[in-house]
């Protein structure tokens, strides 16, 4: 699976994605890009979206899209709170299809 690893999410968080081609928005030369024209972008050459935007669903039709949508849904963007979530995103990365959006949340304490 090829991952595009949203701008407003850790750098670091690169090396917790299981999948064989990982790069971020800004090493892609897509900062500051909209969602709508990212997700356009996104489709051409990646599989799956890795965000924590949990309004994308509400701004854009993702079902039209030909990429996935995995969300991580944590306390904080600090890589701390993200690295629990990893495990069931990456399994979630794995299995998902286009179109499809995932939301992977921290169990409660």
């Amino acid at each position: 699976m090829k991952v595009l690893l949203d701008e407003c999410l850790p750098k670091k968080l690169k090396r917790e994605v299981s999948a064989e081609f990982v790069r971020t928005v800004p090493e892609m030369g897509w900062a500051s890009t909209t969602n709508g024209a990212l997700l356009r972008l996104a489709e051409q050459e990646f599989d799956v979206f890795l965000t924590n935007d949990q309004n994308l669903e509400h701004q854009q039709n993702l079902k039209k899209l030909d990429v996935a949508i995995v969300v991580l849904v944590a306390r904080t963007n600090d890589i701390e709170d993200l690295r629990p979530l990893m495990l069931a995103a990456n399994r979630a990365i794995e299995n998902i299809r286009a179109g499809d959006i995932v939301y992977i949340k921290a169990s409660s304490p």
